[in-house]
């Protein structure tokens, strides 16, 4: 029944694209996707520290409830992450201390929840990411429905299951899986360009004539 359902079976991005774009800021691969694509500027890490990137099991929950969420850890693949829009709202705690523990049994790679979360300082002191749009201490309700394996949308960002998922210190993104090594190749070319830019800054070299002939371009008057 649509809205009460789960699929398991789906195609993930490659080992290979993972390790590639595990090696890359965000912010390298979002300029690479025409910094049209990005997770709610809501969504901040509450883990000790630490980037995240795995292929993207999806869950879609009733605001307040984590049936599915607990479901989603059981049947996760290691390495999955998470990512569960239960519409952004803050009322109720869909995920503590007790779900992270089954989670790291489990070898989950990561959390992006859109909703609340609770437990932040037991949460806060281990590496296992997670994402949330905020906290609460009141817990959740379990009695459904929701959806395991289809398309969410966080904040206009759609996430297919299988897509690839990061998220560092500036926040989350998603990649779709069937593009993600274009993409994957397009940020290592960046990240080697921004290096270089970086060592010629540091030398003092760096050509920054661009600035005041963008201005005159534009019209700005020099008094």
């Amino acid at each position: 029944m649509e809205g009460f359902r789960i699929r398991s079976a789906f195609e993930r991005a490659s080992p290979e694209c993972l390790t590639r774009l595990a090696a890359l800021p965000v912010a390298n691969v979002s300029d690479c996707m025409g910094r049209m694509n990005a997770g709610p500027s809501g969504l901040r890490p509450y883990h000790r520290g630490g980037a995240m990137c795995g292929p993207a099991l999806t869950v879609r929950s009733r605001p307040g409830d984590n049936l599915m969420l607990h479901k989603a850890i059981d049947m996760a693949q290691p390495g999955d992450v998470i990512v569960c829009d239960s519409g952004g709202d803050l009322t109720n705690a869909i995920m503590g201390e007790l779900m992270l523990a089954h989670a790291r049994q489990r070898q989950v790679g990561g959390f992006v929840i859109h909703g609340a979360i609770r437990d932040v300082d037991a949460i806060g002191a281990q590496d296992l990411p997670v994402f949330a749009m905020g906290v609460t201490h009141r817990g959740p309700y379990k009695d459904g429905p929701g959806e395991i394996g289809f398309a969410v949308s966080l904040g206009g960002m759609v996430i297919a299951p299988g897509d690839v998922v990061m998220g560092d210190a500036d926040g989350v993104l998603a990649l779709p899986a069937a593009t993600a090594s274009e993409i994957a190749a397009r940020a290592e070319a960046k990240r080697g360009a921004e290096a270089a830019q970086m060592d010629r800054t540091l030398a003092g070299t760096l050509d920054r004539s661009w600035v005041d002939k963008a201005l005159k371009d534009r019209g700005c008057a020099f008094l």
